[in-house]
């Protein structure tokens, strides 16, 4: 079984493959200047002032005009010093009693690109699905799954992503920024700063967050709430990663192996045309019951790998040897090569059915990095550079980072292997109105249904238990990419709206 790190799960709107060589290819260039990097962003030029461009977009069959506003907030140290600067982009619609919500993505190292130009904002480029290239003209579309038309958008990027950029050197970036709870709490102040710059505190506040960012979805959330005395209304986590001590001990306890089949039984239907709920919800008994049953029996009783040689063999379509040898637990990257062996091909962990050429097909372990972790960096950096250089005319000659392997491998992952479920049962019981909706891929192997099914059924039912809900949708990570997925997330986030 694959035992996730903080660094393993490095995503665009996710988190990052740890396949073989995850991180052989560094995208920050090998011959970026060593001497820069060590003394910081200070030599970079200033900031542009805030730009707004006025645009409209089709949702629902309905025009909608509103402003892009491409800004930068600060981040002060205790004397008042600007050590960063953070770029966000905002989507509003003039109006009275507007909510606005806050995105963040994940890595850590992912700027907020993903889950703005692909779920949830005005405008979409296609990105992540089966069949998509990094070289198909990177387009902005209007987004009929976007969220616009029932509140206000801001994306932040994190510092050392898109634009935004510390202006102290990397020692002190790392203990500033490049930290769990360093980066909970200046995010956080983010947060604070921009409604109050735009005389919003008194607006309706949800936080969205997906892969990496939804685990800091629920500590800001709490941070907020507790330190800076702003409440949010509404929490959705886009594929989250909220537990990372659930994935490792697959020698002893059955939980990682739990965690994985569901989602390889999912991509097994679907590519034989039969992913359906009624189906799912048979596979998640099994995993749930006979499953962990036999798998905690070990060799006390001889018949119990029988019966989950058989049973895991039907389910996931590979060879019953290969399953007999792996003793019915399937290690995803094992996993994404077997099942597509035949084909010389790779899946992806993001979107198990998502394949790419295996360029070392005769390599005794996996020597690319993810089929769709490649391909999504172009077509976004592409559109996203062009909508705030030429369109918003926000004019910036820095790099933009889409993913930042530098700031990934920086990270000091100390409190992170904790997770973020003890923030999100007291965030929870603090605000009796708080809603939360955790969406997932039924096919996303990096952050798995089955885990944050498992972690809710785990709470305490404080108030309605529908304030807390676990959905699933087809596809992978970016579930969104498809377009009957992308529609079913926005009908079950306006319900958690509407309920405010």
């Amino acid at each position: 079984m694959f035992k996730p790190s903080l660094a393993a799960l490095f995503a665009a709107c996710l988190t990052l493959a740890a396949t073989a060589p995850a991180f052989a290819a560094d995208a920050g260039g090998k011959d970026a200047p060593k001497d820069a990097a060590k003394a910081g962003e200070s030599k970079l030029p200033p900031f542009p002032a805030d730009r707004t461009v006025r645009q409209s977009t089709t949702i629902d069959g309905r025009k909608l005009a509103y402003d892009a506003t491409v800004g930068s907030l600060p981040v002060l140290d205790d004397k008042g010093e600007t050590i960063a600067d953070v770029m966000f982009i905002a989507y509003t619609v003039p109006g009275k009693d507007r909510p606005v919500t806050f995105a963040l993505n994940g890595g850590p190292g992912a700027a907020s690109v993903y889950l703005n130009l692909g779920a949830l904002g005005p405008k979409r480029v296609q990105f992540g699905a089966a069949g998509d290239s990094p070289s198909d003209p990177a387009i902005a579309h209007d987004n009929p799954g976007s969220w616009l038309d029932f509140t206000d958008l801001v994306f932040i990027d994190p510092v050392g992503t898109g634009f935004s950029r510390a202006r102290i050197g990397e020692d002190e970036a790392k203990k500033k920024f490049y930290a769990t709870e360093a980066d909970i709490e200046y995010l956080s102040r983010i947060v604070y700063d921009w409604l109050v710059k735009n005389e919003r505190l008194g607006a309706r506040k949800y936080l969205v967050g997906e892969s990496y960012g939804g685990f800091r979805g629920p500590r800001i959330t709490h941070y907020l709430q507790t330190r800076l005395g702003v409440a949010m209304n509404g929490l959705i986590l886009v594929s989250p990663y909220l537990d990372p001590s659930a994935s490792n001990n697959g020698d002893l306890s059955p939980l990682p192996w739990m965690l994985t089949l569901p989602t390889i039984a999912a991509a097994n239907l679907e590519r034989h045309g039969k992913l359906t709920d009624a189906a799912m919800a048979d596979i998640v008994a099994y995993t749930r019951g006979d499953y962990v049953t036999d798998l905690l029996k070990g060799r006390s009783d001889p018949q119990a790998l029988e019966r989950i040689v058989a049973r895991v063999t039907a389910l996931s379509g590979l060879d019953a040897e290969f399953v007999r040898r792996s003793g019915g637990r399937l290690e995803t990257q094992a996993f994404l090569r077997e099942v597509f062996r035949d084909q010389g091909k790779l899946g992806s962990r993001y979107d198990a059915n998502v394949t790419a050429w295996d360029p070392f097909p005769f390599a005794p372990q996996q020597r690319t990095n993810d089929p769709i972790l490649d391909g999504i960096i172009a077509p976004t950096t592409t559109a996203m550079v062009d909508f705030i250089t030429r369109t918003a005319g926000w004019k910036y000659t820095g790099r933009y980072n889409a993913l930042s392997y530098e700031v990934n491998r920086a990270w000091d992952r100390k409190d992170g292997e904790r997770g973020s479920v003890a923030e999100l049962r007291q965030a929870v019981a603090i605000d009796p109105k708080l809603q939360v909706l955790i969406v997932h891929g039924w096919g996303d192997l990096s952050c798995p249904f089955m885990a944050s099914r498992l972690i809710v059924d785990q709470m305490p039912v404080m108030g309605d238990a529908n304030r807390v809900q676990v959905k699933q949708y087809a596809g992978g990570h970016m579930f969104y990419s498809r377009g009957d997925s992308q529609a079913a997330l926005r009908r079950d986030v306006m319900a958690v709206y509407a309920a405010h």
